[in-house]
């Protein structure tokens, strides 16, 4: 995976195709979501990703799970690998926003 973030000032041309996923929230709706990053701890890959048709929305993080060949995205139910992931995530950001 890549930690390439597609915005305005991508210039690649047609050569990137925008993965959509569809999430389901708690409250039954769907949204189609995009990875904007990924990253890895404890040997861990996780993807976050925000709301493609609402980009300003808070992104969300998932753990991604590979079996054979496919990978999916997991919600991430245990509070410690939360805020493990969660405290590394807002690190990235801190750093970006310098």
């Amino acid at each position: 995976m890549s930690d390439h973030k597609h915005d305005e000032n991508c210039d690649h041309g047609d050569d990137h195709e925008e993965d959509v996923f569809l999430v389901t929230d708690e409250d039954g709706q769907e949204h189609e979501m995009v990875i904007v990053y990924t990253f890895e701890s404890q040997n861990q890959a996780y993807a976050v990703m925000i709301d493609r048709n609402d980009p300003e929305a808070d992104g969300m993080i998932f753990r991604v799970e590979e079996q054979d060949e496919d990978a999916f995205l997991v919600n991430i139910e245990d509070d410690e690998e939360w805020d493990r992931v969660s405290a590394i995530y807002n690190q990235i950001v801190e750093e970006d926003s310098k």
